[in-house]
């Protein structure tokens, strides 16, 4: 069995169930680091309906606090279900502007260590396993 998540009738994606729940609670226990909606409808005879305009902004806002992050555990929460999400927003034809935009440091989530702070998060890799996981999505 399987699950959609689609834009009206444009599917974007067709995982399995087991795979779905995890994304939307994954998208639901990050929502609260941005303070913003996830844009994932509630499920509605094996559909997730998605808010587009929502749910790029909280993509972006997750990218964004990706990439000001220098704590490398977070961002490695955060990858998995960021690559995911964007194949998402590639796929219904949209951008995430923060992939674009100068990153700065947010003291909220920085990792020092004997270099001083740890590197901030990565555009390239996270297009990189955007690209990597596309493939494997079926519609």
């Amino acid at each position: 069995m399987s699950q959609y998540f689609q834009v009206g009738d444009l599917v974007l994606w067709n995982p399995s169930n087991r795979v779905a729940e995890l994304f939307v609670r994954t998208s639901e226990a990050v929502a609260p680091l941005v303070a913003t909606p996830t844009g994932i409808g509630a499920m509605d005879a094996d559909d997730y309906e998605v808010d587009l305009d929502v749910f790029v902004g909280f993509v972006d806002a997750l990218v964004k606090q990706y990439l000001s992050a220098s704590h490398a555990i977070l961002r490695s929460l955060l990858e998995g279900f960021l690559a995911t999400a964007l194949v998402l927003v590639d796929r219904a034809g949209r951008a995430v502007p923060s992939l674009h935009a100068p990153a700065t440091l947010d003291p909220r989530d920085v990792s020092v260590g004997p270099g001083g702070f740890g590197a901030l998060g990565d555009p390239v890799r996270l297009r990189e396993l955007a690209d990597a996981l596309a493939p494997a999505m079926p519609r």
